[in-house]
């Protein structure tokens, strides 16, 4: 099954389908389904100064940032290379030396 996009206007999960529409049940919001499909296309990640991101980029953290569930931090200035482009919260995917595996958020970074 497919996940359909909550409502634009109140944030709704409840969502459904009607023909080439999608319908909110309850604030009656509609709208066509090509929408959607434009808004996905058209996502775009910025780094902290405005710059486009691509997958493979390399970028340079800007701040100090703590690593949930661990005493240790990803310091200032640290290059972090091949980078992935993600949907959600975070919306960078790296590998840093000496971290592993990460999710990095694109505000936090700036394009070297």
């Amino acid at each position: 099954m497919t996940q359909l996009p909550n409502c634009p206007q109140c944030n709704s999960e409840y969502t459904y389908e009607d023909g080439d529409h999608f319908v909110c049940p309850e604030c009656a919001h509609e709208w066509p389904q090509a929408a959607v499909a434009d808004v996905e296309q058209a996502r775009v990640v910025h780094d902290a100064h405005g710059n486009v991101l691509q997958d493979g980029d390399t970028v340079v953290v800007i701040k100090d940032l703590k690593v949930k569930g661990s005493s240790s931090v990803v310091k200032v200035g640290t290059k972090v290379k091949n980078i992935r482009l993600a949907d959600g919260d975070h919306d960078i995917d790296c590998k840093i030396d000496g971290f592993g595996a990460m999710g990095l958020k694109s505000e936090f970074v700036k394009k070297a």
